[in-house]
C-alpha cells in the first residue's frame, strides 16, 4: 500500500511563492515518475511538473521558468517551489507517484489560491 501526504498549500498574493511537499510511504522504491498535476474548477486536471527516475524533468508551458520540481529518493518525497505564482495558477494541487509496479497514485490534494 502505498500512501502520499501532501503539504504547503495556501493563499499567497500574486506574484508570491509557495513550495509544496509529497512524501511516499509504502512499498515504494526509486518509483519511475513522480509529480504534480493540478486541478481548477471546472477544467480538466493538467501536469504541473514530474521528474523521471534519471532525475531529467518536464514542466507544462505555463509554469516554466516559475516553477522547480525537487525530487528526494532518499525520503521518497517530491517539492514544487512555486515562483512568481498568478491568480491562474489558483487549483488543487495533487501529488502522483507512477510506482514499479506499474500503478499511478495519488495524493488527496491540498488547495494553493493566488489572489491579492
Amino acid at each position: 500500500q502505498v500512501q502520499l501526504v501532501e503539504s504547503g498549500g495556501g493563499l499567497v498574493q500574486p506574484g508570491g511563492s509557495l513550495r509544496l511537499s509529497c512524501v511516499a510511504s509504502g512499498r515504494i522504491f526509486n518509483p519511475f515518475v513522480m509529480g504534480w498535476y493540478r486541478q481548477a474548477p471546472g477544467k480538466a486536471r493538467e501536469l504541473v511538473a514530474a521528474v523521471r527516475a534519471d532525475g531529467s524533468p518536464n514542466y507544462a508551458d505555463s509554469v516554466k521558468a516559475r516553477f522547480t520540481i525537487f525530487r528526494d529518493n532518499h525520503r521518497g518525497a517530491v517539492d514544487l517551489q512555486m515562483n512568481s505564482l498568478k491568480v491562474e495558477d489558483t487549483a488543487i494541487y495533487y501529488c502522483n507517484v507512477h510506482a514499479n509496479d506499474n500503478l499511478h497514485y495519488w495524493g488527496q490534494g491540498t488547495q494553493v489560491t493566488v489572489s491579492s
